[in-house]
């Protein structure tokens, strides 16, 4: 899966599956580009790329500001080239709990973090792609995309909607080229679910987590990494505008493909009469 001569933009690079899937894509030849609001933590992801032998920049930036991210992404064309692939990994989760007793401002938050966030990068990079005739952007879902999620209403909100924004963003795009994924990558300890484990919140909240993770359902952030540098190798286009899972084997998921696309699967879709 050789990426050499890409240029990979990774948002929420400082940790967790961000920083497993630069380190990924830079294996395979990229050039990175690592985004994130803490400098410290995606310099030091830069620095891990590099020692690795590849090739990383490190962009502090707080992507629901549409100026700011304008600034970057300029940048990014200028020090690395033209984007071949945005991974737009960036998360908020702090709103944990009915709706009726959550802050607003951080339950807002959330679906600024996540939806707006990822609207403003692919903005960034949409009409370049197009000009060039090729690119891939890979949008991170989650818990609450296609199921209700009780407590947790405005990330279940925000990646419902950037389910939605992505077949809709790969549907105006394919027919210049460039195509768009989300992917689910499964149950990661990360620091956002440590935040549901440890606060007083999640504790009263959400104790299925706990649950899940004293049962073993603990998804290595390399399993959804592996995933994005397939998909930015072109081995899953046929599967653009639908959501693939960071927790599914590779090949099972290649056979699986001609059903998928026949029976409109992975996809938001409403059921019954």
């Amino acid at each position: 899966m050789s990426l050499q001569d890409q240029v990979a933009v990774v948002t929420g690079a400082g940790r967790g599956i961000g920083r497993e899937t630069a380190l990924h894509l830079a294996r395979a030849g990229a050039t990175l580009a690592v985004l994130a609001r803490t400098e410290a933590e995606i310099e030091e992801t830069a620095g891990l790329v590099a020692g690795a032998g590849g090739v990383a920049r490190a962009y502090p930036v707080d992507l629901v500001d549409l100026a700011a991210v304008e600034t970057v992404f300029s940048a990014i064309g200028t020090d690395l080239g033209p984007v071949d692939l945005l991974v737009n990994n960036h998360g908020s989760f702090r709103a944990i709990g009915p709706v009726w007793e959550v802050d607003p401002g951080e339950w807002w938050g959330d679906v600024e973090t996540n939806l707006r966030g990822t609207f403003h990068t692919a903005r960034a990079v949409a009409p370049g792609m197009i000009r060039r005739g090729r690119g891939r952007i890979v949008n991170l879902v989650g818990g609450g995309t296609g199921v209700s999620f009780p407590n947790g209403s405005g990330y279940a909100s925000s990646k419902a909607a950037i389910m939605r924004f992505t077949e809709c963003l790969n549907d105006t795009l394919k027919a210049a080229g460039p195509l768009a994924f989300a992917v689910d990558p499964g149950l990661v300890r990360t620091a956002m679910t440590e935040f549901q484990l440890e606060s007083a919140s999640g504790k009263a909240h959400l104790p299925n987590i706990a649950d899940l993770f004293d049962r073993g359902v603990d998804i290595p952030p390399t399993r959804a990494a592996t995933l994005i540098t397939a998909i930015a190798a072109g081995r899953f286009d046929r599967l653009a505008g639908r959501m693939l899972r960071g927790v599914e084997d590779l090949d099972e998921l290649e056979r699986a493909i001609p059903a998928i696309v026949e029976h409109d699967l992975r996809a938001l879709r409403l059921t019954g009469l």
